[in-house]
């Protein structure tokens, strides 16, 4: 990177943080959000040029208001252990929809998929693209809880079913996404499926690191803070 600094809201922003940030999903996820948060996650988003804003389905329509198409709005759907049947998470993307959400990331049934189910999962991920009415869908994994062999097939279910993106993680389990399981999901999802790396990314280094593995997009609320100099808690 050149290293040319760019001033956005006074805030010197250079063209190493200007790349990360353009791929980043600005997210805040934390059940107690409040109003004012979710207006400084949309205005930071816009700030900062980020990829979406990503938030509770709750606050998709307000968001989408607020934002009326300057960014695009992620929301969550079966969040964050995947336990909802296919046929409620059909009606949280119409929801989510109907009420302005531009990108969808669908936890899939983890325990159907460690119990071999992986018809079950492969049905339920059709379902879900059908529902989805050509919004970008991102289909997380959540990579600490499966081994090699169901994260593979994961890949290849991914791939089937026309997702656009495999994600690693929720960011709400017992860790986050690792460089070794980006480079993974990166050696064995199809080429026409992104890879999102997602929680525990607290450093712009770690956000380089699973850039050079193979994440094209990255879910975390850090980076904006350490390029505001207000690093803190986070997704």
């Amino acid at each position: 990177m050149s290293g040319k600094d760019e001033r956005t809201g006074g805030i010197v922003v250079t063209d190493r943080e200007r790349v990360i940030l353009s791929i980043t999903d600005h997210t805040l996820l934390r059940p107690d959000m409040t109003r004012e948060e979710r207006i400084k996650l949309c205005d930071e988003g816009l700030m900062y040029r980020t990829a979406s804003v990503c938030i509770p389905p709750s606050f998709v329509a307000a968001a989408a208001e607020y934002l009326a198409g300057r960014l695009p709005v992620c929301t969550v759907i079966g969040f964050p252990n995947g336990y909802s049947t296919t046929g409620t998470k059909i009606f949280e993307i119409a929801d989510a929809i109907r009420n302005g959400a531009d990108e969808l990331d669908v936890v899939i049934p983890i325990g159907a998929l460690r119990e071999g189910r992986t018809d079950l999962v492969l049905d339920e991920l059709r379902a879900l693209r059908a529902a989805s009415s050509g919004k970008l869908l991102k289909v997380i994994i959540e990579t600490c809880l499966l081994d090699e062999a169901e994260k593979i097939r994961m890949c290849e279910i991914v791939t089937e079913v026309g997702a656009d993106f495999i994600k690693t993680s929720t960011g709400f389990s017992k860790s986050g996404a690792t460089v070794e399981d980006v480079r993974l999901l990166r050696a064995h999802a199809g080429p026409a499926v992104k890879v999102k790396a997602a929680g525990g990314i607290s450093s712009l280094e770690d956000a380089e690191a699973m850039m050079e593995a193979g994440a094209e997009r990255l879910g975390t609320s850090r980076i904006v803070k350490l390029v505001a100099g207000e690093m803190g808690g986070g997704y």
